[in-house]
């Protein structure tokens, strides 16, 4: 007993270690976000700033009513887009797993197709700005990333566990094919929800290329493509300054600003991710041995 115990507090201490380990770089990153340039040039990263300043965020903040229409942008992309994507994604999945569908080998067949080939950037540009002209509206930023192959085949692996007497029972009380859906297997498929929900928001919220590509209106820009011009920015002023051109660049907190920018990015979905975690533990193991 006394042993076994010994064994629980080395493993206790193991996971205490890799935790400080993950949030060492994070804690760096907040730290140089919070020190002058000229101290980081001097003395380098360190954990404990030489002197506290909040100059990156207010050079970031420089333009509060933009970046917070951008901040609404994205959280309306987020839920919109992950909403919608969990509701097609289960839904292909569920007729995948369905073995009195007709057609659920063809429908898994060209659902793992699209993982081993991908048509590319200029058919997808083609269909989004002449055959479905979303270009410059909210749903370019929604539609593209609505299905995806990999994660249809992560929901498909949990579904496959679920017995298929329940939809026959259900079926056999009249229940209708919807009705079945929404009300077992859906509630049955929370796990496998919650962890695909939180990669389509993961990619909702971290993306800018779409933005980069599709949108103009400076209204429908989200966080990460705002984040990204003005780094840009910054990177453009710096490398003007090397060239000899004159710039005063002490106004200018060009790396403090890149770490600033790195929390406000990533800040929301840490925050987000520890409720998910019982179910992403849950659904991806799940996944990954019914699959």
């Amino acid at each position: 007993m006394k042993k076994k115990s010994e064994n629980n507090w080395l493993i206790i201490l193991f996971f205490v270690v890799l935790s400080i380990i993950f949030i060492y770089p994070m804690l760096y990153v907040i730290s140089v976000s919070l020190s002058f340039d000229g101290d980081i040039a001097k003395y380098g990263y360190q954990l404990i700033p030489k002197r506290f300043t909040f100059v990156a965020y207010s050079y970031i903040f420089q333009t509060p009513k933009a970046l917070l229409q951008s901040y609404m942008v994205t959280i309306f992309v987020t839920v919109v887009g992950t909403t919608l994507s969990l509701i097609l994604t289960s839904s292909i999945a569920y007729i995948m797993t369905r073995k009195d569908y007709r057609y659920s080998k063809i429908t898994s067949y060209f659902i793992f197709f699209t993982l081993l080939f991908n048509a590319g950037l200029v058919p997808s540009y083609i269909i989004t700005t002449t055959v479905l002209h979303i270009q410059d509206t909210i749903w370019a930023l929604i539609l593209p990333y609505g299905v995806s192959a990999w994660f249809t085949m992560l929901m498909k692996g949990f579904m496959d566990g679920l017995p298929f007497e329940i939809i026959e029972s259900a079926k056999i009380d009249g229940s209708s094919e919807l009705s079945t859906f929404v009300r077992i297997v859906l509630p049955l498929s929370k796990p496998a929800l919650a962890t695909v929900g939180l990669f389509y928001a993961l990619a909702y919220w971290n993306d800018w290329w779409l933005a980069m590509l599709y949108i103009q209106n400076e209204k429908l820009i989200p966080l990460q493509y705002f984040l990204q011009r003005i780094m840009s920015n910054i990177e453009f002023l710096t490398k003007n300054m090397q060239a000899g051109i004159s710039i005063d660049m002490s106004a200018i907190p060009a790396e403090s600003s890149r770490m600033g920018i790195a929390i406000l990015a990533a800040g929301p979905m840490l925050f987000a991710f520890p409720f998910f975690q019982k179910y992403l533990i849950k659904g991806l193991t799940v996944g990954a041995v019914k699959g």
